[in-house]
């Protein structure tokens, strides 16, 4: 499996990244929902962790695309806008999990379980 992380924070970007280091064949990393997509279209991910607070293009927005992009990917946002209102409008728009933001490597592991188990929209 292919994973596409997306986080403007580059603290996160590498938390991340080791939890999940011998889980997925290829892990890619994004600073913005710009270059998400472009990274998305040409590595094709099969999960995807989104922030929603970026820079020049939020997580809602890009979640959007992405949904239209790679109807097949899973996309688990991880965010530290942990009102029920962020994560719902997240899910409404296609995202299929939310995990809030500080978070340990074990919450890390359970919720991407979770999003993967749940299955396809």
């Amino acid at each position: 499996m292919k994973l596409l992380i997306v986080d403007d924070s580059l603290v996160i970007r590498n938390k991340i990244n080791r939890g999940l280091l011998t889980r997925f064949e290829k892990i890619s990393r994004a600073e913005n929902g710009h270059q998400a997509l472009k990274l998305a279209q040409a590595e094709q991910p099969d999960l995807i962790t989104m922030d929603l607070t970026m820079p020049h293009m939020g997580g809602v927005e890009c979640i959007q695309s992405l949904v239209k992009m790679l109807p097949q990917a899973y996309i688990l946002v991880i965010s530290a806008l942990s009102d029920k209102a962020t994560a719902i409008d997240a899910l409404t728009y296609g995202a299929n999990g939310f995990l809030c933001k500080p978070f340990t490597e074990d919450e890390l592991c359970s919720a991407i379980e979770r999003v993967l188990a749940v299955g396809r929209r």
